[in-house]
């Protein structure tokens, strides 16, 4: 889900879906001022569909093979519900850094035939009521891009960085600018990119799909910099001998 600025709500539902063992599960949540803001979406077809099932023909190994979610702070919006929704599930472990943060509801309100106002009318929520909106989702392992460090980060702009941007629940003021990089970082960040080609996700530069291989062995992760030894987390043990991965097999077909 890495720079994945995310989609529609059904979408999202929909993915989260495909791997959660049982459709009765809440994906996620929104609350809002008014009690027609207040909502659960569940992992049935009837929130994520509006004709057949597209996920009836998935093999079912989908639902317990061992999973990492890569995430940065270019994943947004539905992105953040997919995360946070199996993070919150044990479903999945989510690696790299934390999210965007764009966590809000918007509703469309026509004014004539030709005319309509966008509203912001709730925030989001993941299962276990966390909330997304300028808070993002941190992930169980944070891993930077590369193991030189996360340089990318200190040129990243999230919700909780843009000016009169929606408070998080219980926020009253904007981030403390001791919390965002500063200029010497940023043009420390600028300088040593400038020679180094972008990295092609899922190849074999790819520092962050790397460690989340190593996890998948059961190998040590290389955490990212700055994360004191005794808040790394070690891999949660992942079911099967060996951490061999469950072969998936295909529907028959018809």
């Amino acid at each position: 889900l890495r720079n994945d600025p995310g989609g529609l709500l059904p979408g999202a539902i929909g993915v989260s879906a495909a791997f959660l063992p049982q459709p009765d599960q809440v994906i996620v949540s929104t609350k809002g001022q008014v009690a027609d803001s207040n909502q659960d979406f569940y992992g049935r077809r009837e929130f994520y569909a509006q004709r057949g099932d597209p996920l009836a023909g998935l093999p079912a190994g989908l639902k317990s093979v061992p999973m990492v979610v890569l995430v940065n702070g270019g994943s947004a919006s539905a992105s953040e519900i997919v995360a946070g929704a199996l993070q919150d599930y044990q479903r999945a472990i989510v690696m790299g850094s934390r999210t965007f943060g764009k966590g809000s509801v918007q509703t469309l309100r026509q004014l004539s035939e030709d005319t309509a106002i966008k509203l912001t009318t709730a925030r989001y929520y993941t299962p276990k009521g966390r909330p997304i909106q300028a808070t993002g989702i941190e992930p169980d392992m944070r891993v930077d891009e590369s193991a030189e460090g996360d340089l990318l980060n200190a040129l990243r702009v999230r919700e909780a960085d843009l000016q009169r941007h929606l408070a998080a629940e219980g926020e009253k003021e904007a981030a403390p600018k001791d919390q965002n990089p500063s200029l010497a970082q940023q043009q420390r960040a600028l300088a040593l990119l400038k020679d180094r080609k972008p990295i092609e996700f899922g190849g074999q530069d790819d520092f962050q799909l790397a460690q989340a291989i190593k996890h998948f062995k059961g190998q040590p992760v290389q955490l990212a910099k700055g994360v004191p030894d005794e808040d790394k987390p070690a891999p949660a043990p992942l079911p099967g001998a060996e951490h061999k991965l469950p072969e998936l097999k295909a529907p028959p077909k018809k």
